[in-house]
């Protein structure tokens, strides 16, 4: 179990770096980061490089488990207020007229997505016990619980979007896969089954599980194959929807282990407690 979750930490934190990655190769933001509208951000190159940089920060954290949950509830936060502060009043304020239209919502869908993934990260640690912890730590811990449903919203979304644009999401099917329109249909329905059940908390370790597999496959058989015939178009894109379906694989993980590690920094607090003990009974 350990080996799982690690990994799936590991997961996320990749894809969060090539996110990272890429604002250097590009100097620009993807839209689930941010909406067309940054293009008239003044410094767009700079804050670009300046986020990017934090991204891949954030990312090594997470891979190599240094301040790993602290570090993810603040990506998580970032995230969410992205969803809630930028991309909600930009599909409402910029498509008043076309808001309803689900094909609108991907980026908004997948940064809410992103941002229940760091929650998740962040729950899949043990907290750790300090005597001090700032206001910004102590508001963004409430969110853990919510890290799955923020998921779970987000794959439901696309479940439902398999039936909406079967005809945009037939030709993402591998060629030598028999009957496109029915794998479109069956995907669609595994996503939506599975986002429910997390969300209702129905078999959820085991549901979670197979689409985590689900998804992990989609990365290797769809995703990966798509990125490496067009890397470079619309500035990366496919190859940031690639590590997108790993993020939301090893969150998918995450939330079907179901239990959270002692980190390095917990086990030794823990450690040393008896001895301080010991020495105030003598």
């Amino acid at each position: 179990m350990k080996y799982i979750i690690t990994t799936s930490r590991i997961f996320y934190g990749i894809a969060i770096a090539v996110y990272g990655i890429q604002q250097f190769i590009y100097g620009n933001f993807r839209r689930v980061q941010l909406p067309p509208w940054q293009f008239h951000l003044p410094a767009l190159n700079f804050i670009a490089y300046v986020t990017g940089a934090g991204l891949i920060l954030a990312a090594v954290s997470i891979i190599f488990d240094v301040r790993a949950r602290n570090v993810s509830l603040i990506l998580g936060g970032i995230f969410l207020l992205l969803v809630c502060q930028v991309h909600v009043p930009y599909e409402l304020i910029s498509e008043p007229n076309k808001s309803y239209h689900l094909g609108l919502w991907e980026s908004t869908l997948k940064e809410l997505a992103l941002a229940g993934g760091a929650f998740v990260v962040a729950g899949s640690y043990n907290e750790i016990q300090l005597k001090q912890k700032s206001v910004l730590i102590k508001s963004l811990e409430k969110l853990i619980p919510f890290g799955s449903l923020f998921f779970s919203v987000t794959i439901v979304s696309f479940g439902i979007a398999h039936f909406m644009y079967e005809k945009f999401i037939e030709p993402m099917v591998p060629s030598w896969i028999p009957d496109h329109t029915f794998w479109t249909y069956f995907s669609g329905t595994a996503l939506i089954g599975a986002g429910v059940c997390i969300i209702l908390d129905i078999s959820k370790q085991k549901i979670a599980a197979l689409l985590g597999t689900m998804l992990f496959l989609w990365f290797w058989m769809v995703h990966i194959p798509g990125a490496m015939a067009n890397p470079w178009v619309d500035r990366g894109n496919l190859v940031s929807s690639a590590f997108d379906a790993l993020a939301f694989s090893g969150t998918a993980f995450l939330i079907a282990a179901g239990k959270r590690l002692v980190t390095k920094e917990s086990l030794t607090r823990t450690s040393k407690a008896p001895t301080i003990l010991s020495l105030n009974e003598n």
